[in-house]
């Protein structure tokens, strides 16, 4: 089945163009142009028992804000933030209200594409409820055969979008980018220190981060 994602701008372009890239990619995309008609949504598909699996949703709009919308929903669905503002205490607050991502404007399509495959693939499905590598989106954890493996922010990115792609291989180039946005003092080192300190902390699915000599990274998934 496909994943279900509410787009939430009140800008009727910007909705339209994310519609179709988003369609074009596989997902299932209704927009909303303000918070009050995405509640209203969410509020209908709710009542008919398909919940949306992504709201993708701007801070500033006419009438409710993108944050009281995210507070009225109480964490019942996955959040990426998309905003013009990308102040620390704005960002401090999207988090805080269960935020699973934070794109500033202007992004690119492919950025923000990329931002939702590694939010709508975070876990790895475990046998039972005892095994398996998990990421679980609200509390930022890793979970290794149930229990917690302690990462770093940086290594909780490195996982959750090498686990989005099972397979793609991602250049160390492309890992800089968008685990390290906007960082100008790390390098192509940086992304294999990082990897290496990861692996030590996943026991046996340490060999699940696989490396494609010259290439880069990538999540091999349990056959």
């Amino acid at each position: 089945m496909k994943k279900r994602i509410l787009v939430v701008d009140d800008e009727q372009d910007l909705c339209e163009i994310l519609r179709l890239n988003l369609e074009i990619e596989g997902y299932e995309v209704l927009t909303a142009h303000s918070a009050e008609e995405a509640g209203h949504i969410i509020g209908s598909d709710g009542e008919e028992g398909r919940p949306f699996d992504l709201l993708l949703l701007d801070v500033m709009m006419p009438g409710m804000s993108g944050f009281e919308l995210a507070e009225r929903l109480e964490r019942r669905m996955p959040v990426i933030f998309l905003t013009a503002r990308d102040a620390e205490e704005d960002v401090l607050r999207g988090f805080h209200l269960g935020a699973d991502d934070y794109i500033a404007k202007p992004f690119s399509v492919r950025q923000l594409l990329a931002r939702v495959r590694a939010v709508l693939g975070r876990t790895m499905p475990p046998t039972d409820n005892s095994e398996g590598l998990v990421l679980q989106a609200d509390t930022k954890t890793a979970l290794v055969d149930g229990k917690e493996a302690v990462l770093t922010r940086t290594e909780y990115a490195l996982l959750q979008l090498l686990m989005a792609e099972p397979g793609h291989v991602f250049s160390r180039q492309e890992l800089l980018e968008q685990v390290w946005p906007g960082d100008v003092i790390v390098n192509n080192r940086t992304v294999d220190v990082n990897i290496t300190r990861l692996r030590k902390k996943l026991g046996r699915y340490a060999q699940n981060i696989a490396n494609r000599q010259r290439f880069g990274y990538y999540f091999k998934a349990k056959e």
